[in-house]
């Protein structure tokens, strides 16, 4: 559950929001709505915490993920598209770069084996073991074909890259999702699929569309 306390945004002179309240609860999908230049992408950049209001607060349930449909695509160019899927669990994927560096060490130390121990407990218990599966399956379900999956990002088209952030930010069953504009870029498959998507998925989704 996301809850919205008390938030005004003033920009300047401008007030654009004043002491919102709302709770965004789970499995329910919310669609913001309002006339261009309203404010609706602001108020997701407020819930995303990329934007502090003048007031109040936002604050996520216990142990919750919160993750965000971004159009950053850019920096991730030196990436495999199947890596930057799986940082849309920024948790496990460090996790996962933790392990591997320490299994690489020529120098393995009593030490390294007791920490390599933790981390693989934790790894299973985020899904680890099926993350690589899942980041591909949800690409594939995006029309991205399988030979791209490794391939670094600087390798894709500007529209699979698109879909690569969309898939990031689906990737792990989020406990709430925010998507601002989520058919920009997508062909009409690929939106039909991300409409079942989202239907089946019952966690919080907070979504900003013209479509």
């Amino acid at each position: 559950m996301l809850t919205v306390s008390d938030v005004s945004l003033r920009f300047s002179d401008r007030k654009l929001f004043d002491d919102v309240n709302i709770k965004f609860t789970e499995g329910n999908t919310y669609g913001l709505i309002g006339a261009n230049g309203a404010g609706k992408s602001t108020f997701l950049k407020i819930l995303a915490g990329d934007i502090e209001p003048t007031t109040g607060h936002i604050s996520l349930g216990p142990d919750e993920r919160l993750s965000v449909l971004r159009q950053n695509h850019f920096d991730y160019e030196d990436e495999r598209a199947i890596d930057v899927v799986i940082m849309g669990n920024e948790k496990l994927y460090s996790i996962m770069k933790e392990k591997d560096a320490i299994y690489m060490k020529e120098d393995f130390s009593d030490e390294d084996g007791v920490r390599a121990a933790e981390l693989e407990g934790e790894f299973a218990e985020l899904g680890g073991w099926e993350a690589e599966s899942e980041a591909s399956q949800l690409l594939q379900n995006l029309n991205i074909p399988e030979e791209l999956h490794y391939q670094n990002m600087s390798e894709l088209a500007n529209g699979e890259k698109v879909k690569v952030l969309l898939a990031k930010a689906l990737f792990g069953k989020p406990d709430v999702l925010l998507l601002d504009e989520p058919t920009n870029g997508l062909d009409i498959q690929s939106i039909t699929w991300l409409e079942d998507f989202l239907i089946d998925f019952d966690n919080t989704v907070i979504v900003v569309s013209h479509d």
